[in-house]
């Protein structure tokens, strides 16, 4: 049961790099140097490193989950507390799927691809 649960967490990091991936065409699929222009200066440093953030983030969760999948597998403590605010972090991520108007930006078959996968296999 632990190689099954090593190979899925190791297999959910290599996820997380194929979500930044997607995430690289976000800023000019909406346009955010023409759109974030429009607020103060330091409004649009907040908003670069928010999202500088998030990505460092998923980088870290991926580069965990990949070379540490045994170790998060083990149950200890602290490998349940990082699994759960990865959890946390992606339960959030894709409820907020649900709320956000995304389909105006969805013009290519590759970018619907995601929506169509039932929310049920989401969460």
């Amino acid at each position: 049961m632990r190689n099954l649960l090593t190979t899925m967490i190791f297999s959910a990091g290599l996820v997380h790099f194929g979500v930044l991936t997607a995430a690289a065409l976000v800023p000019s699929r909406l346009k955010w140097h023409e759109q974030l222009n429009k607020l103060p200066r330091l409004q649009r440093q907040m908003y670069w490193v928010y999202g500088g953030y998030v990505v460092l983030a998923i980088v870290a969760f991926g580069t965990i989950s990949v070379f540490l999948a045994a170790e998060l597998a083990s149950g200890s403590p602290l490998a349940r507390a990082l699994c759960g605010y990865i959890a946390i972090f992606w339960g959030i991520r894709v409820a907020l799927q649900g709320v956000f108007d995304v389909k105006p930006h969805l013009t290519a078959w590759w970018l619907t691809l995601a929506s169509l996968i039932p929310r049920s296999y989401l969460v």
